[in-house]
């Protein structure tokens, strides 16, 4: 049985995914996989990878990042879960903050919902400050605006010293 796809009512979302342990490029590739075959989410676009280094905790390996745009039934909650389900099917331990990881999921905006407590930030509260974030974004979504700027603006506007596309 193959998952339902999204009815004309579905909502955009943008999820940011990073990996550092393993096989960098294979989680990534699944990750999308397992995002597409959820039900009532379908992946429209996926920007390229990025190789970047790591931020808060320095002493562990480059990561992988990408953006995903996905069209989703979901409500933000349940993608959240969603994204959390698969972190965990990849071995996700959240052990030290911001350290190593097969795979990560962040829910960085759902459609145009702001939220400020709770679980769930929306939008990401330190998407603007990650050039790991806005320069895979503004790939798939460069004229989406987020507090009045472009990501492209955002993009163009950070430092982005330690990121580099993989080839």
């Amino acid at each position: 049985m193959s998952p339902s796809k999204p009815a004309a009512s579905a909502q955009t979302a943008y999820l940011g995914l990073g990996s550092n342990l393993g096989d960098r490029r294979a989680h990534l590739a699944r990750a999308v996989e397992r995002l597409n075959a959820a039900r009532g989410l379908r992946v429209v676009a996926v920007s390229p990878i990025y190789v970047t280094a790591p931020v808060g905790l320095a002493d562990q390996p480059d990561f992988y990042n990408a953006a995903v745009e996905v069209l989703t039934e979901q409500g933000p909650g349940e993608l959240l879960d969603t994204c959390q389900g698969i972190e965990a099917e990849f071995g996700r331990v959240r052990t030290v903050r911001w350290g190593p990881r097969t795979i990560d999921l962040d829910l960085l905006l759902y459609a145009d919902r702001r939220t400020h407590g709770g679980r769930l930030l929306l939008p990401h509260p330190r998407m603007r400050e990650r050039a790991f974030v806005l320069i895979p974004l503004a790939q798939i979504a460069p004229d989406l605006v987020l507090d009045g700027r472009t990501i492209a603006a955002w993009a163009a506007g950070i430092d982005a010293t330690g990121v580099r596309r993989l080839d």
